[in-house]
């Protein structure tokens, strides 16, 4: 068993490693994202990640951004450095229809989190089942939400699966929260909804990431940029540990790790 790191930008070396000892059977992630292992590992090694251990912080910061957005906390706190009183009306969550992609960890995280503000959620996942609506309703829920929170993985089949016709869809003034990763999202399209005016959003994840200094995302209109810090709380490292632990527990006994990530 290899436990490789989280996060693990270029991992040729640790691929280049694991070609080296043959015994080696599974790979186990301190992070549910496996985007920079899936279809990499030498045959007959199985891939486990850390599903578990941080979806209720990144889901906390969802809530966080999307509460910041709603009652503007971000042009307060530009108010307070101006030593401005700017006394005015926000919104509010309370009523707001989310729409989740993710029925996993994270969306029902985000579920139960969100319902007691009073807000209305809907869960996507791959397939419908009691609670979960499958993803190919997606173009016909997108008009009538209020915001749209991406917790889907990183693969090749999520790449750009928030394009333009996606985002035309959303009513006016919706909010687009992206606690997954950058590549999910089309960049561009994005930016021009912002630029527009039309759209708003809260993006934890970049495509680039890091976000360079003049990209034009940092100066646009009704968007909120975290540094790719949902699952930077206190606590991560031992929770990822404890996940980690258990996956290995079980294969050690002989059985399928839980979180499993299918070849």
């Amino acid at each position: 068993v290899l436990v490789v790191p989280a996060p693990a930008h270029d991992p040729g070396q640790l691929l280049a490693a694991m070609r080296e000892l043959p015994k080696l059977r599974l790979v186990q992630t301190l992070s549910a994202g496996t985007e920079l292992w899936e279809g990499k590992l030498p045959d007959g090694v199985l891939l486990s990640n850390a599903r578990g251990a941080n979806g209720g912080a990144t889901a906390e910061l969802a809530m966080a951004g999307l509460l910041a957005l709603y009652r503007q906390l971000p042009q307060f706190g530009a108010d307070q450095a101006a030593h401005r009183w700017n006394q005015h009306q926000t919104e509010t969550l309370d009523g707001k229809r989310l729409l989740v992609l993710g029925a996993g960890d994270l969306g029902q995280s985000l579920k139960a989190m969100a319902e007691p503000f009073g807000a209305t959620v809907t869960l996507v996942g791959q397939s419908a089942r009691a609670g979960v609506r499958a993803f190919e309703e997606v173009p016909d829920l997108l008009g009538g939400q209020d915001a749209v929170v991406v917790m889907v993985p990183s693969n090749s089949a999520t790449r750009h699966l928030v394009d333009a016709a996606f985002l035309a869809r959303m009513p006016d003034q919706a909010v687009l929260v992206n606690v997954a990763r950058g590549p999910v999202v089309d960049t561009g399209a994005l930016l021009a909804e912002l630029t527009a005016g039309r759209l708003r959003a809260v993006l934890d994840v970049t495509d680039p990431e890091p976000l360079p200094p003049d990209h034009p995302l940092w100066d646009a209109p009704g968007l909120l940029i975290l540094p790719h810090v949902g699952g930077a709380t206190d606590g991560t490292v031992d929770r990822s540990w404890r996940v980690a632990g258990e996956q290995i527990g079980a294969f050690a006994a002989g059985h399928e790790p839980p979180n499993l990530v299918p070849a």
